[in-house]
């Protein structure tokens, strides 16, 4: 939960790196918020509020996935293509610092 978090406190922050948990643990936290949100908001039949949700964490969303591609060694931009983005979302950082900031694993 802590890296849920931390990705909303570090709300439109694209620059940085990103480790696998962080981005794996966003993507998690975000599905069962999404679910649940979706299950609540079908119950009480106001569709509005999981909309508000999704908007609220969208930006955040994209952030954290372009501080993975940075953590890969890419750019931002690879988020747009459709298998590759998700195959270099699991591969493991770049030992070391890179272009986009210091090795996130280094600062533990």
């Amino acid at each position: 939960m802590n890296y849920y978090l931390k990705v909303l406190q570090n709300y439109a922050t694209f620059t940085g790196r990103a480790r696998r948990s962080e981005y794996w643990y966003f993507v998690l936290f975000n599905i069962i918020i999404s679910f649940g949100f979706g299950f609540i908001c079908g119950l009480i039949q106001v569709p509005e509020l999981a909309n508000i949700y999704t908007l609220a964490v969208f930006i955040p969303s994209i952030a954290v996935g372009v501080r993975r591609m940075h953590d890969v060694g890419k750019s931002g931009w690879f988020l747009l293509i459709p298998i590759y983005n998700l195959i270099l979302a699991c591969t493991d950082g770049v030992q070391g610092d890179n272009e986009y900031g210091a090795d996130p694993k280094a600062t533990i």
